[in-house]
């Protein structure tokens, strides 16, 4: 039995894919670039040193990191 809506991801996805050939460098380009022409809000997640600095101002500090003298 086949499942309809996941043959219809698979055949979108690979009709955009060929837009660039293939190619992944193009297609992140692409959908940065309609990223931005949405306008809407992104998502970012914190770097590892910024959650330390976070958790360092609430008190709170990663078990792995050693203690300051």
């Amino acid at each position: 039995m086949r499942d309809t809506i996941i043959q219809e991801i698979r055949n979108t996805r690979d009709e955009y894919a060929r837009q660039f050939n293939y190619d992944l460098h193009q297609m992140c380009l692409d959908l940065r670039r309609e990223q931005e022409r949405s306008g809407a809000q992104v998502v970012t997640f914190s770097t590892k040193s910024a959650q330390t600095d976070l958790a360092e101002q609430s008190g709170q500090r990663d078990a792995s990191t050693p203690a300051l003298p």
